[in-house]
């Protein structure tokens, strides 16, 4: 077949793909495209300030990123296939990665690859299935741990004490409070807007959340963007963790400022809020993620211990015993009373006077 015909965009098979070692090329309908490959890293250095705003988070995806092109071996490709995501997932879980680990490093790769998709920098993409994960024990602070440790914090800095005040009663991610500006406060109301779903969700504040969020103006009468805003994730972290470390709580790696909004999670649940509500005031993208707090709603189960300890009565009427756990399919119910017998008079029956005269 000529050039010509290729470039009029008459079909072959023979000359659907050019590929070369690190290229190929591609052409429909009168246009000839070359398809680059790309190592992971390169995405990764493409598109991480598109995907993902500064802060720990990206700089968690950073590393995860790195770990996997350090495992592919720094390979191009401009196909990613279903082999070689088994076979990088296999490598992580022989690295000693839980199933919730993997989780989160396969969706930061999920979120690249698809973006990479979607630019034409990749030209198939694998099935990406979420690991079952164990569920595990949730951490959360006690009321004494609380004021112990927001002490601890609050001898060290007054806008770190501000924040995990806030932090507890309002039950949001770190990033989430340290975002906020003033026009976010309305009245008895904040509206958090850079979330970790996307999504925006406004709540009522508590009295002492009411109570930390006023900020007096500086010595030149300037108020900073936000209530919180004079902090860093860095600075807030390092407070925190000399302050756990006062209180003895240093070698609990569970208690680290995510524990706040498990603590509100936790309070919101223990105190009778159904869990449709606890997952609109965390917000919660999925209701399955609030449901690991449901085990804790033990007031909806109190009914139930009352029955078990009521004790077996004896129904005087019928001599016959009856217990609570009786069903109405298994229990005979109680004998009718015979009926009382008619009188005579009522008994003799008058017979009818015939129609006809006789």
């Amino acid at each position: 077949m000529s050039n010509e015909a290729i470039q009029e965009g008459e079909s072959s098979a023979h000359f659907a793909v050019f590929s070369s070692q690190n290229s190929s090329f591609r052409y429909t309908y009168n246009k000839i495209r070359e398809v680059k490959s790309y190592r992971v890293g390169e995405l990764f250095a493409a598109y991480r300030d598109i995907l993902w705003d500064d802060g720990r988070h990206k700089y968690n995806v950073s590393s995860f990123i790195g770990e996997i092109d350090e495992i592919l071996l720094g390979e191009r490709f401009s196909t990613f296939d279903q082999s070689t995501l088994d076979n990088l997932i296999g490598t992580l879980r022989q690295r000693g990665n839980s199933n919730a680990t993997i989780n989160r490093k396969m969706a930061a790769l999920s979120k690249l690859l698809r973006k990479a998709h979607k630019m034409g920098d990749i030209h198939s993409l694998p099935e990406f299935r979420r690991q079952k994960e164990r569920a595990g024990r949730i951490r959360f602070l006690e009321r004494d741990e609380e004021a112990r440790l927001f002490a601890a914090v609050r001898s060290r800095s007054e806008d770190a004490y501000r924040l995990s005040v806030f932090l507890v009663d309002a039950g949001c991610r770190l990033g989430e409070a340290l975002g906020l500006i003033w026009n976010d406060i309305q009245e008895h109301r904040v509206s958090f807007w850079i979330t970790k779903s996307g999504r925006s969700r406004t709540i009522p504040m508590t009295e002492r959340v009411k109570e930390v969020i006023k900020l007096p103006p500086d010595t030149e009468g300037r108020r900073p963007k936000g209530p919180f805003t004079k902090l860093t994730q860095a600075q807030y972290r390092a407070i925190w963790n000399e302050a756990k470390a006062e209180v003895g709580l240093g070698a609990d790696d569970q208690v680290v400022p995510h524990i706040l909004r498990h603590t509100c999670a936790s309070r919101l649940v223990q105190g009778g809020i159904d869990i449709r509500r606890v997952q609109m005031w965390l917000g919660h993208q999925t209701l399955s993620m609030t449901m690991r707090y449901a085990h804790l709603a033990t007031n909806d189960l109190d009914g139930c211990v009352v029955v078990l300890e009521k004790p077996r009565v004896i129904e005087a009427a019928n001599g016959k015993e009856s217990s609570v756990f009786s069903s109405p399919v298994t229990t005979p119910s109680p004998a009718k009373p015979a009926r009382k017998p008619k009188s005579k008079a009522a008994a003799i029956k008058v017979p009818r006077k015939s129609s006809k005269a006789n």
